[in-house]
């Protein structure tokens, strides 16, 4: 008979914990309510796929997650995994909101040093709501995290009945309860009925094979992304740098384009902070060398990753004295 599955919960707040005076209100509820006990206590049958501890690490709504937390919780997750003996366990599942639930993954995906299993889990309707999701999505989250197949995957995200990598997992809805999707590449695999289900492996570098799955610093360098629209000047361009921005997402039109506003801050400042083309558009890939001349300006093609995603793979790039060509090729590889 196979050792029980230890899998330790994180909760982080969000809405899974949210709570509001009506039923039937899933709208201006008051998010990360309830502790980790009181979620856990609303979902049946939880003892009976894993050995469950858990511990309230944060209880915040996800809009106020940042690079602090972040820190904190990488080194949680790793040292929780690398416990051995009687505190050694099998996988973590993260309770978060929804709002940001998507770049703590990635920033996860990116610095955790272990091939133990990494789930993620929030819900669209707060755990008072008629038809709640958070339960049956944690219920799902430990389901995924106790399988074995699971295991070297990387950090994924489980919402609404299907597995996805942090790398591609987009939030798409303000409140449809199927708001996560892969959009590009779809998901990994799927849970229906207590079954788990993969099709597809992650092939993009993360955890064990990371160059940032190391002890990170205190701080990360400071990123900011600036977002383009007809007419944009360089204004909050120049107030990145001014307020010490060491690199500069952009959230340029299209395929990665620049305005002639943009051109000219970009060409004049390009020894001065690192510039990465991302797209305000949600699918697709930034082409080298396609919308502007990379290589003239130095800028660096953010691939398919989102601008949000783009800013935490520069920042732990510049965070490892990264610079120049060196940044370029992680866009592909991570």
């Amino acid at each position: 008979m196979s050792k029980r599955k230890h899998i330790h919960i994180l909760a982080t707040g969000g809405t899974i914990a949210g709570a509001a005076d009506s039923a039937v209100q899933t709208t201006g509820y008051r998010t990360a309510t309830l502790g980790v006990e009181a979620m856990l206590a609303s979902v049946p049958h939880l003892e009976a796929l894993a050995r469950i501890s858990a511990e309230q690490f944060l209880q915040i709504a996800s809009a106020d997650m940042d690079v602090p937390a972040w820190l904190a919780l990488a080194a949680r997750v790793n040292a929780l995994l690398a416990a051995e003996g009687d505190e050694a366990v099998d996988g973590v599942v993260i309770t978060h909101g929804t709002d940001t639930l998507e770049e703590t993954a990635y920033f996860l995906n990116l610095t955790v040093a272990s091939s133990k299993p990494v789930v993620l889990v929030g819900a669209m309707r707060p755990a008072t709501a008629l038809s709640a999701d958070g339960p049956l999505n944690l219920y799902n989250a430990v389901l995924v995290a106790a399988h074995a197949a699971t295991q070297g995957k990387g950090v994924v995200v489980v919402m609404d009945d299907a597995i996805y990598a942090a790398r591609h997992v987009q939030k798409t809805s303000t409140f449809h309860t199927h708001s996560f999707k892969g959009l590009e590449y779809g998901c990994l695999g799927t849970v229906e009925g207590g079954v788990v289900d993969y099709a597809y492996a992650p092939l993009k570098i993360h955890t064990t094979h990371s160059l940032f799955a190391r002890p990170l610093p205190p701080s990360l360098p400071k990123v900011e992304i600036v977002y383009a629209y007809a007419g944009c000047g360089a204004g909050m361009m120049e107030a990145a740098l001014a307020q010490g921005a060491q690199g500069l997402v952009l959230a340029c039109t299209g395929n990665g384009a620049f305005n002639a506003a943009m051109r000219e801050f970009v060409g004049r400042h390009a020894g001065q902070c690192v510039f990465v083309r991302a797209s305000r558009i949600p699918s697709g890939a930034i082409a080298p060398n396609g919308e502007e001349n990379d290589d003239l300006f130095g800028t660096v093609p953010a691939a398919d990753l989102s601008p949000q995603k783009a800013r935490i793979l520069l920042m732990l790039a510049l965070s490892a004295g990264m610079e120049g060509l060196a940044i370029v090729p992680l866009f592909t590889h991570y």
